[in-house]
């Protein structure tokens, strides 16, 4: 049997706590305009069938590994994005690959591990059939990174009751 959502209750519930798993019944209560043990009941029925299976942390980056990130502009050859898109996915040092307009066609985030690793993969990106010229910087710090936090707030959002007006 497949896990699936009770009701609308549960779907605000868990946007709640994929916003923050950590807060509070009684908060997450107060929020959903429900009892606290109800909120109790709910979470323990979300883990029983198998709907929420753990909770973890998500972290900016891994403390233990450094990564070199690199952000590559790809033009491509008219007619051949397809066949390019499906060379970029067999490299997982790819982790985004988006299409763009203007003098470029792709844009992509590539992140390895160490300096030398990047030029190697950068140049066999540039090697990938179809793909007529590159431009890549490396980056130097991540400043912030919101999109994580503004889904999970945007869902919550969404699910969250109406608030009277009294």
């Amino acid at each position: 049997m497949t896990a699936t959502f009770k009701d609308d209750l549960d779907r605000r519930l868990v946007a709640l706590l994929q916003t923050n798993a950590r807060d509070s019944t009684t908060n997450l209560a107060r929020r959903l305009g429900v009892a606290r043990t109800t909120v109790h009941e709910r979470i323990a029925r979300l883990e029983r069938d198998g709907l929420i299976t753990g909770y973890s942390v998500v972290l900016s980056r891994n403390p233990a590994v450094e990564r070199v990130q690199a952000l590559v502009m790809l033009a491509v050859r008219q007619k051949q994005s397809r066949q390019v898109v499906d060379r970029l996915r067999g490299f997982p040092e790819v982790k985004t690959c988006l299409t763009v307009n203007g003098e470029y066609d792709l844009f992509l985030v590539v992140e390895t591990a160490r300096l030398e690793d990047l030029d190697v993969v950068l140049d066999e990106i540039a090697e990938v059939p179809g793909i007529e010229r590159t431009a890549s910087s490396i980056v130097l710090a991540s400043k912030f990174d919101r999109r994580y936090r503004e889904v999970a707030q945007q869902l919550a959002e969404q699910l969250a009751p109406p608030q009277s007006s009294i």
